[in-house]
């Protein structure tokens, strides 16, 4: 076994490592080491399976292991290996133990010295006939949650205070399920059945979202090498964050700024609605030349570039660009904590704090005030984000709505009615409602 030709367990400990130390992303960095190493199939989803599950669980992992390495420094490579070989014996049951523990140690002795591997095999012996400790120990109710479901003790604060204990518990539960893949149909080009078909005749197994329209949850196959993702006829799109387009009810000739675009999901979503020859347009904003180009890509992927035009500009700069009133609908899908991704990017959850959050509550309001001018009267400004804590969302509506008397608050909408019985106008998605990700929605209409 070499470093030139990877197994499963090697590809994830290598990306882990990276992840845990230079703050990689996670899907990157495995990305690149997939392209290397050439798996089969069920290797790429067990090296797939440990990095995201290592990632989402490592607080409690490193809680497992501290009592059996009795705080000892270790090489981070070390500590990540032990952590995917404790991942694996509680969470990975298809996998035996002893599988496990045979490769943990092969790996251990081919990257480094002999005392290494007597170590790893020392460690991981004592955890097979030894248990993992019991979360009862830890006697803090916010700690134990905290080490149960692997959340930094300060969401599991916020959480608790702006939701309740028992909510917050359901949340934090959600966001360490496995994530789904969901697409949409372009109905620019295809309709819903016949995509269906399509995705039958090859084999590749779904069911239909209760989320949002034209979304298919799938279940089995590869999607992403499929000709329908390559003509631009789905597009993978989380349930949840369809729902900000599909609340803005786009007309065929209305003329729409997407504010904070990249890299261009909602842009098309929102182009699919749009009849450039009714004079309907979309034009997308991102800060950075290379995410606008991606956008103006993923559009022509899509087949809908002839109503999308990427610009790239900070959208707190929209003054230089364009006039006041040129637009009928604006969306803000504001940069935030995404604190609602956490089951899709786990890694999130141990680098964002507090004060980020507040920090982008700034920016997220200054973004809206920038944007205020050049929605039409009687037009719609749709502001959300992929976040579920409420100083960037609530509150930066309210702080919006206070300086500017001629927006009003209206009550969010959905095509499928969701949570239509709630008490208030703004519509937040938490991950334990649907299994989709969490997003916060709400519409904010010029008083004529």
């Amino acid at each position: 076994m070499t470093k030139q030709d990877m197994t499963a367990r090697e590809v994830a400990l290598t990306a882990l490592d990276r992840i845990r130390r230079q703050g990689a992303y996670s899907n990157l960095q495995l990305n690149q080491l997939l392209s290397k190493y050439h798996l089969n199939d069920s290797d790429r989803r067990l090296a797939t399976r440990i990095v995201y599950g290592t990632l989402q669980h490592q607080l409690t992992l490193e809680y497992w292991l501290q009592p059996f390495v009795k705080g000892k420094r270790l090489d981070s490579w070390v500590e990540t290996l032990l952590l995917t070989a404790l991942y694996q014996y509680h969470y990975l049951e298809r996998v035996p133990d002893w599988a496990v523990t045979d490769e943990t140690i092969e790996i251990a002795k081919h990257w480094r010295n002999p005392g290494i591997r007597k170590f790893v095999t020392g460690v991981l012996h004592a955890v097979l006939r030894r248990g993992f400790p019991d979360f009862d120990q830890v006697q803090d109710p916010e700690e134990r949650l905290a080490v149960q479901y692997s959340i930094p003790r300060w969401l599991v604060h916020e959480l608790g205070a702006q939701y309740g204990r028992a909510q917050a518990a359901q949340i934090l539960k959600a966001v360490n399920d496995p994530a789904r893949l969901v697409v949409r149909v372009n109905t620019a080009v295809t309709d819903l059945a016949t995509v269906k078909a399509r995705l039958h005749a090859a084999g590749i197994e779904y069911q239909e979202s209760r989320v949002a329209p034209n979304a298919l949850v799938i279940t089995k196959g590869e999607i992403l090498d499929s000709p329908l993702f390559a003509t631009g006829q789905i597009t993978v799109q989380d349930e949840s964050a369809m729902l900000a387009v599909d609340s803005m009810a786009v007309q065929p000739g209305d003329r729409v700024l997407d504010a904070c675009a990249a890299p261009g999901g909602k842009t098309v979503q929102i182009a699919e609605r749009l009849d450039p020859t009714a004079g309907g347009r979309v034009d997308a904003l991102d800060i950075h030349q290379h995410k606008a180009r991606l956008i103006q890509k993923n559009a022509r992927r899509m087949q809908v570039d002839d109503r999308v035009v990427a610009h790239t500009l900070d959208a707190r700069r929209v003054d230089e660009e364009f006039a006041d009133e040129s637009f009928d609908k604006i969306l803000v899908d504001a940069p935030c904590s995404g604190i609602g991704l956490l089951r899709r990017k786990p890694e999130i959850r141990y680098t964002k704090k507090l004060a980020d959050s507040q920090n982008l509550h700034q920016i997220q309001g200054s973004i809206l005030n920038a944007v205020a001018p050049k929605v039409k009267k009687g037009g719609i400004i749709i502001y959300s984000t992929c976040t579920i804590l409420q100083q960037e969302n609530e509150q930066t509506v309210q702080e919006f709505l206070a300086a500017h008397s001629d927006f009003r608050l209206l009550t969010t909408k959905t095509s499928r009615n969701l949570k239509d019985d709630r008490a208030s106008a703004t519509l937040t998605i938490l991950p334990s409602d649907y299994g989709s990700d969490g997003f916060f929605i709400s519409s904010l209409q010029r008083i004529l």
